[in-house]
């Protein structure tokens, strides 16, 4: 009966008893719940000395500073490396001299910035720990006005609208950084430049038959039909065939003149021939569908329909804008001719489209 007994701990025997000197040590012997309290407040060295505080403010600044020369550091080695060069580094060996040093430059300035936050928060900003007592989970008026009042005492502790210093760096720091991301979109493609705005087609530009490869004369088309064509020039055999013909593509129709609607279609054609881009002004499939008796032509993919009778206009579906009209005339050979680019851009080449 003895061993049971003295098997059992006594809870008296694990609180905190004068012998160990703990704080709040004598509330727990009264009551062994009581809430022992906070530790007492030490000051740091930055708290009563003001030189090491501005030691420590320019600690936080350098980082700071450091972050930014990372940045441009970050965007001077995207220029300078091509992505080809390989350099030799100790201990890592072989490497791309443009990763290695992408890879440096912008861990340094991220690291910068982490290590300034964390030196300033551990240096200058407040340490000292403040009970809240616990509260509803909806907040009262009370309550809104107490976090309204910690977030003041909390910006006014940091130092923030005081160390000018360490603001200003900040700022040049973190503002930097996101240049790094920009800068890396320059490796989406090669910058559209005008491109979207011009095709092969120009002033003289022979009309031949995408089929035959051959100059089309008015004779050829005959009312009713609808013809492919493409300038004269362009091979398949071309490096940017499929580039330049996703763009250049036309269908030649020939209405009756009484049949066209618009104005300009007419004067922009050549006895009730007209041409207009093949390309779809939603996503840019190529239009093949045609309606002899409507004068309508349909875009296989999402059902785009236009009115070559009135100005390409949509008449049903999701596209957006009429297809570009070409104008042509007849050279002294006898060859339908363009003369010039089409009058906007082909296809869905704009955003706003």
């Amino acid at each position: 009966m003895s061993h049971e007994t003295g098997s059992h701990n006594d809870v008296s025997d694990n609180l905190p008893s004068e012998q160990h000197g703990g704080h709040g040590a004598e509330a727990a012997r009264t009551d062994p719940f009581a809430d022992p309290g906070l530790p007492p407040h030490e000051h740091r060295r930055q708290d009563i000395d003001e030189k090491a505080a501005k030691h420590s403010e320019r600690v936080v600044a350098g980082l700071f500073t450091l972050s930014m020369l990372g940045t441009l550091g970050f965007i001077a080695s995207y220029v300078i490396f091509p992505v080809g060069k390989i350099v030799y580094i100790f201990p890592v060996g072989h490497v791309s001299a443009l990763n290695f040093s992408l890879g440096l430059t912008l861990g340094l300035a991220l690291f910068c910035i982490g290590a300034g936050a964390v030196h300033w928060a551990r240096t200058l900003m407040s340490d000292e720990e403040i009970a809240d007592e616990r509260h509803r989970v909806d907040a009262d008026d009370e309550l809104r006005e107490n976090v309204r009042q910690q977030w003041i005492t909390g910006a006014k502790e940091s130092g923030f609208g005081r160390r000018k210093l360490i603001r200003n760096t900040m700022f040049g720091a973190v503002s930097l950084v996101p240049l790094a991301g920009v800068v890396l979109l320059r490796d989406l493609g090669p910058l559209p430049e005008d491109k979207l705005q011009h095709t092969l087609w120009a002033k003289g530009k022979v009309l031949v038959n995408t089929n035959t490869n051959k100059p089309l004369r008015p004779e050829d088309i005959v009312v009713g039909s609808l013809t492919f064509g493409q300038p004269q020039g362009l091979e398949e055999a071309d490096d940017d065939f499929q580039e330049q013909i996703a763009k250049a593509a036309v269908m030649i129709v020939r209405l009756k003149p009484e049949d066209i609607k618009d104005k300009r279609e007419a004067d922009w054609g050549h006895d009730g021939i007209v041409v207009f881009s093949k390309i779809c002004t939603h996503v840019g499939c190529p239009i093949s569908l045609y309606e002899q008796q409507t004068h309508h032509v349909l875009c296989p993919c999402h059902q785009s329909t236009f009115d070559l009778s009135d100005g390409a206009r949509v008449i049903f579906g999701p596209a957006g804008h009429p297809l570009p009209q070409l104008r042509i005339s007849v050279n002294g050979e006898g060859n339908l001719v363009a003369l010039g680019d089409f009058e906007a851009p082909v296809g869905p080449a704009f955003w706003e489209r």
